[in-house]
């Protein structure tokens, strides 16, 4: 602008000079005109006047949402005016009128073109309505508390369950707690009362539960949380076990499975060309272990084998496995206690075993996404890094314990760490369990595609829409039913197929009020919860900050004072106008 106007000044400055030059003294002032004129008119081009005036009252409204501040109320109608129409959202009030949807606004206010939204805002679903409109979000909202968490909602029974989040907006040491079933279960103090936090439980009963998440500070309780999640029934696997001799190790690893109601069957070398065979829950008549066969590998889901048991399968029993592994109909688990692979292994050359200098034999500490604390155990050996490799289990300096590949549909595991029955023996139960329990789920073959129901809202509230998206089944309905409802007939919702996926269909469904819910499509059926309005307010008030956001630059977020002026710029051809007459004039006033 500045450049500019320094053009503008030496253009004029030129142009007068100029025309005092030229003869004719009589018309001087013609031509200073002329010339000043044409130089305003590119200035009002590229500058055009701006005239500001106040919107009227019809075309400015205010919309209370839950949480608002009246201080803010205030502020906002002296500055707008007492005449400002006021409408309160959802929440019903004897001194305000109510809208139910945004869209009835705007039949009512034709002429509506600002819209102060107070307090904790709007559903994310309901912004698409206010496209068009300048809307001015007030951060009048107290956003101190839980501001977001994230959990398994349908953990396993028996198996580890973490809840992460971030609390923010409070001062002071604060200690964050999880209840479930009646107790606390784990805590963590936050030294300056806010930041972020991760606590451990492990389900003991199947079923849906809502656990609470509780703040507290010495003067008492200073946000609370619920929780919900089903619990599912612990999935029995179906294990295989080969041990060319008698072990420790796998008398106590068949213990544990059997304990955990898996079905084990095993295989262990007594002598030469012979083997004694096991068997532990296994309902239907046991096999025939002699030999590996395709229909023998059928039966299970994971292979457990030491080095030498592999190496001695013969060629047969070999290619039976291998191609058991690669249609993913089973995984395989190889425990390295030899200083190489066997060369029968799938995928053998991308696993080598590393011996450890004797020097280094001692305790290592090992970790695992589910590993307690210091947990620690001699190794021998370790795993190269090669591509492919993804890690399981590794040790303080990030060398490899156990490693994982896919091979075909299936997996192959390696570890090093051939004895963790003294763990058992220590009296670290739980430790054992999360390493056998996180091995094989790595290996675990992925089960066929069966029918899901997916919510597709992290925090469903009622009177919001929610997406619900049915993966993989035939029926055309989809039948929601509140966990509190009397009736006997739920709600039927038609689904809609996806025109990208045609395995996924989805159904709009309205929740009525707060609590679990049931979905039903076929075979497939979803427990799914429902907030309460008064529930989970920073997750909320985050997504509606991001919806306003993405309205345009019509939208003005995290404002506490905004004027109602409406600005509006003179038409640009007042100053085409004027530069045209001004350079007509000249160029006349030459030819004369």
């Amino acid at each position: 602008m500045l450049y500019f106007l320094g053009f503008c000044l030496l253009l004029a400055m030129v142009l007068t000079f100029a025309a005092w030059r030229r003869p004719g003294p009589r018309r001087l002032a013609w031509r200073i005109g002329a010339g000043l004129a044409a130089v305003g008119g590119l200035w009002l081009v590229a500058f055009p006047p701006v005239r500001t005036k106040r919107l009227p009252a019809s075309s400015t409204a205010v919309l209370l949402t839950d949480a608002y501040s009246a201080d803010t109320l205030r502020q906002v109608l002296g500055r707008l005016g007492a005449a400002t129409l006021v409408w309160r959202y959802a929440t019903p009030a004897a001194d305000t009128p109510t809208l139910t949807n945004l869209p009835a606004l705007r039949q009512r206010l034709p002429q509506l073109q600002t819209l102060h939204v107070l307090g904790q805002g709007l559903a994310a679903a309901d912004v698409a309505a206010l496209h068009g409109l300048r809307v001015v979000a007030h951060q009048d909202f107290s956003v101190g508390g839980f501001q977001a968490a994230a959990w398994h909602r349908r953990p396993e029974l028996g198996k580890p369950w973490f809840v992460e989040g971030l609390l923010t907006g409070i001062s002071g040491p604060t200690w964050v707690s999880l209840y479930a079933a009646g107790a606390g279960r784990d805590s963590v103090r936050l030294p300056a009362g806010s930041g972020g936090f991760r606590l451990r439980f492990t389900p003991r009963t199947e079923g849906r539960a809502i656990y609470t998440l509780v703040a507290r500070q010495a003067g008492g309780v200073v946000a609370q949380e619920p929780i919900p999640l089903e619990v599912q029934p612990a999935r029995p696997l179906r294990v295989l076990l080969l041990a060319a001799a008698p072990s420790f190790e796998t008398r106590f690893l068949k213990n544990y499975l059997a304990s955990h109601q898996h079905a084990v069957a095993v295989r262990t070398g007594v002598s030469q060309g012979v083997a004694q065979t096991e068997f532990l829950n296994v309902a239907t008549s046991p096999p025939d272990l002699t030999r590996l066969t395709p229909a023998l590998l059928a039966r299970f889901e994971v292979v457990v084998a030491d080095a030498a048991s592999l190496a001695g399968l013969a060629p047969p029993e070999t290619t039976a496995l291998g191609q058991s592994v690669r249609a993913g109909t089973c995984g395989l688990l190889l425990l390295a206690d030899a200083p190489s692979v066997p060369r029968n292994l799938p995928a053998s050359s991308t696993f080598q075993v590393q011996a450890l200098p004797a020097a280094a034999i001692a305790p290592q500490l090992l970790s695992w996404p589910e590993a307690p604390a210091r947990l620690g155990a001699p190794l021998t050996a370790v795993l190269r890094p090669a591509t492919g490799l993804r890690p399981l289990v590794t040790t303080a300096h990030q060398q490899l314990v156990a490693a994982h590949r896919r091979v075909g549909l299936g997996r192959v595991a390696v570890t090093t760490l051939t004895e963790t029955f003294p763990w058992l023996l220590q009296n670290h139960a739980a430790a054992y369990d999360a390493y056998w329990s996180y091995l094989l789920t790595a290996v675990v073959p992925t089960t066929g595609a069966a029918a899901t129901i997916q919510p597709l809202a992290l925090w469903p509230r009622p009177n919001t829409p929610l997406l619900l998206r049915v993966t993989g089944s035939p029926a055309s309905l989809l039948q929601v039913r509140p966990a509190t409802a009397t009736a006997t007939t739920p709600e039927a919702v038609a689904l809609r197929q996806d025109e990208y996926v045609p395995e996924w269909a989805t159904a709009p469904y309205w929740p009525a009020a707060p609590g679990w819910h049931e979905a039903q499509s076929g075979a497939a059926r979803h427990w799914f919860y429902v907030f309460r309005s008064t529930e989970w307010r920073g997750p909320a008030y985050q997504q509606w900050q991001q919806a306003a956001a993405a309205l345009g630059p019509q939208a003005v977020v995290h404002s506490a004072a905004v004027a109602e002026l409406h600005r509006t710029a003179w038409p640009r051809w007042w100053g085409y106008l004027l530069f045209l007459l001004g350079a007509g004039l000249l160029w006349l006033e030459e030819k004369l």
